[in-house]
């Protein structure tokens, strides 16, 4: 009978290799998942209690509409320096102070009594929320290979669809049994929960995890072999090399294409249920449901988005080009949907429309993501994503002001769907046409 060797005494046998991927990047998945949901439910809660607080406080609806805008701006203009500080600190680090600190603000908020604190937790809640969806693009840059980014990308963008099909039920009865302050002291404690659970799980792939994940794209040894590098170049990178990414006319052509495509996004977000009640003639608890059928649709459209652009390079197809299908077809899909609306008088149809054209915005939601992964030097990934977001969210602050102002001067949505409608459009060909190929990182001479 063979006996076994024993290694010398102090040294320890080689490891067996790996032999499939790790498993604990899909949990890392469904955490991100949960915390795009949190994240979501922090910006719904001052809309539901928005009655109340208005009541509350004695505000007028100009105050209260500044209110509601004051996360947008911020959040908007802090995807900048974000996308650059998860490239250089890593996801981990990011993520949890952005959860902490952004539940930090929700926590503030349920104990204010002034009208400018509050404002002031809205503008620190849009500033401490940019990290969130750079950070898990870092993440998912890191634990997945190029052809499989666009499913688990995808999955963590159906959160703020999911928050935003939940919040009107779950936020209204958490405000009915604990008044509008201990709707907002559950959400925070949840925040805070869940920053304590990424410390304990998220981790960076190893050196080993590295070559395993990326061994099926097409430049099979590139990121696991160059990672300790990159990881170096990253520690080491001036901020020259952030800037440097609006020398490349890939860069603005994303922030345009983000810009058309998130504006009617945001017209819905902020607008569907007036439209349901002042056009369509439902009341309010009838909006509360139908509401929902949208945004039901638009978790759908996530998922098979990053379905999609999977399948396609699964087929050979170059990453550019497969995340491009349903970023360009989306937004052609839901032009053609909302812009018959203004000229139909059937409500059924109106509802079936806005359903398909909110389903065919959000194909490209979690593709875009996965996208700037593919556009991006590997230490600018966060920061081209960052950048590209930073255009989508000046659409997403523009679009409730600019709908306002249309129906002062004509009392209707008609020219609300057909503004969404042309830079619906404007997105398809921004990203379309201009978009072919990834950016060469620029080293700054030394």
């Amino acid at each position: 009978m063979a006996i076994p060797s024993t290694p010398p005494l102090g040294k320890t046998s080689p490891q067996p290799p790996t032999t499939s991927k790790p498993k604990l990047r899909w949990g890392i998945v469904i955490l991100l998942l949960i915390g795009a949901v949190i994240n979501y439910l922090d910006r719904s809660n001052l809309s539901v209690a928005n009655t109340t607080i208005a009541e509350q406080f004695q505000l007028s609806s100009t105050q209260m509409g500044l209110l509601l805008s004051a996360f947008l701006w911020p959040y908007a203009i802090a995807n900048l320096p974000a996308g650059w500080l998860v490239d250089r600190f890593g996801p981990r680090k990011m993520f949890a102070w952005a959860s902490g600190l952004w539940s930090i603000a929700t926590l503030i908020s349920a104990f204010v009594n002034s009208y400018s604190l509050l404002y002031a937790m809205r503008m620190l809640l849009g500033v401490s929320e940019s990290p969130f969806f750079t950070s898990a693009l870092k993440s998912n840059e890191r634990w997945f290979a190029k052809k499989e980014r666009g499913l688990p990308t995808s999955i963590i963008n159906t959160g703020s669809q999911i928050a935003n099909a939940i919040a009107p039920p779950l936020l209204t009865a958490l405000m009915l049994t604990m008044s509008w302050r201990g709707m907002f002291i559950v959400i925070g404690v949840a925040g805070l929960l869940l920053m304590i659970i990424w410390l304990k799980i998220y981790r960076d792939p190893t050196f080993a995890e590295q070559q395993l994940i990326h061994t099926s794209d097409e430049q099979t040894s590139t990121p696991s072999v160059n990672q300790p590098q990159r990881e170096a170049q990253t520690s080491q990178t001036p901020t020259a090399s952030w800037s440097s990414l609006f020398k490349h006319k890939s860069t603005w052509f994303m922030i345009i294409g983000n810009f058309g495509i998130m504006f009617t996004i945001w017209v819905y977000l902020t607008w569907l249920p007036s439209y349901l009640e002042k056009e369509q003639g439902f009341t309010l608890k009838e909006t509360g449901w139908i509401a929902s059928i949208p945004f039901i649709a638009g978790i759908i459209g996530v998922l098979v988005g990053g379905i999609i652009s999977d399948y396609f390079i699964r087929k050979g197809v170059n990453p550019i080009t497969s995340r491009k299908v349903p970023i360009v077809g989306g937004a052609i899909l839901a032009a053609a949907s909302v812009a018959p609306i203004p000229f139909i008088d059937n409500t059924v149809l109106s509802i079936v429309l806005l359903s398909v054209g909110y389903f065919a915005s959000q194909l490209p939601s979690g593709v875009i993501w996965t996208l700037a992964a593919d556009i991006a030097p590997g230490d600018q990934v966060a920061s081209l994503g960052a950048i590209q977001n930073f255009g989508g969210f000046l659409g997403a602050a523009l679009a409730p002001i600019i709908t306002g102002l249309i129906l002062d001067q004509t009392g209707s949505f008609n020219n609300v769907f057909l503004l969404g409608a042309g830079l619906l459009l404007l997105g398809a060909i921004s990203y379309g046409f201009f978009l072919k190929k990834p950016i060469e990182r620029t080293v700054s001479p030394t």
